[in-house]
């Protein structure tokens, strides 16, 4: 049975468009993958290790943030890696747009609208977190598709 491991997922929004970051080489896993700001669980709640992993790897401070929803958490298997990520996710409006200031974790930034994740080699199902926090944002996807 895979492990199960407890993640954060925050998605930072502004002007229609979330800030993905591209994981580096130092990190364990999916290397060179956009990914929105995540990281394990540790802290009390599932919000408070978002908002503590938002300053961390972008240096944006919690009083610029506005909680929009917390979404359902998801189960993401990864066999490969044995284990199976319990992801929590979040999405957080930006007033204005930040100044984004990476730490190790991430080699660059970009700010991108939900269409272009497909085009976009992505941490495993980050479209789905998305959509469990916002779930307008694939809504024209869906109805091209006739859903």
């Amino acid at each position: 049975m895979a492990e199960q491991v407890h993640v954060v997922t925050a998605f930072l929004r502004h002007a229609g468009s979330v800030l993905l970051l591209r994981r580096g080489e130092g990190v364990g896993s999916y290397r060179g993958r956009w990914a929105a700001v995540s990281g394990y669980l540790e802290e009390p709640t599932a919000l408070a290790q978002a908002l503590r992993e938002i300053e961390e790897e972008t240096g944006i401070d919690r009083s610029e943030l506005h909680l929009v929803r917390a979404g359902v958490p998801l189960a993401v298997a990864d066999p490969a890696l044995g284990r199976q990520w319990v992801v929590h996710p979040f999405l957080f409006d930006l007033a204005a747009p930040p100044t984004v200031r990476l730490d190790w974790e991430h080699s660059a930034s970009r700010w991108v609208e939900p269409a272009a994740f497909a085009e976009l080699p992505t941490v495993p199902r980050l479209a789905a977190a998305l959509e469990a926090c916002w779930p307008e944002a694939f809504a024209a996807d869906r109805e091209d598709r006739g859903e």
